[in-house]
């Protein structure tokens, strides 16, 4: 049994198997956050570095997969996502409204609270709010190693876009 931070490097590297998949978010290219190791071996070209804008980098991955492209769009902490909720709850959960369902695997952690409690700021889990919100785009919330593999597969058979929470508590 692989380890959460081995599970969440494996379902990375699966995902980057495929030709359409770009990683877009904060620590994707550059060491600044954890979430930056969990893309060892995935390739740099397929990795794009966003500046903290957090609604336009949901906005951005809505444009990619609307091409065709399937972003796997990497908030650091789920704190932060509360800055794109325009953008997933009023226009990614309603484009299947309008014949529209783009492919986005929308990736997010819970901040830890030991061994160093990362503060309120970076450590809350929102998972809950954003089920009752999102109404076209299932949350997975992800605690073990084996839940992990599965939602990212899971996640990459299903038309349309998943949030997954990794909190790994």
């Amino acid at each position: 049994m692989s380890s959460f931070k081995e599970a969440v490097n494996e379902s990375m590297l699966r995902l980057a198997e495929d030709e359409r998949t770009v990683f877009v978010g904060q620590s994707v290219r550059y060491d600044g956050a954890a979430i930056f190791d969990s893309l060892n071996g995935v390739p740099m070209e397929k990795r794009l570095e966003m500046p903290v804008a957090e609604d336009f980098q949901m906005g951005y991955c809505i444009g990619l997969a609307l091409t065709g492209k399937i972003p796997v769009c990497i908030y650091p902490r789920m704190d932060f996502m509360l800055l794109c909720l325009n953008q997933l709850v009023n226009h990614l959960d309603k484009l299947p409204g309008f014949g529209w369902n783009p492919k986005i695997i929308i990736r997010t952690t819970v901040g830890a609270r030991a061994p160093l409690d990362a503060g309120p700021q970076h450590t809350q889990n929102h998972t809950e709010a954003f089920r009752l919100m999102l109404k076209n785009i299932p949350v997975v919330e992800v605690k073990n190693s084996v839940q992990v593999l599965i939602a990212y597969a899971e996640a990459m058979k299903r038309d349309g876009p998943t949030v997954i929470v990794e909190n790994p508590a």
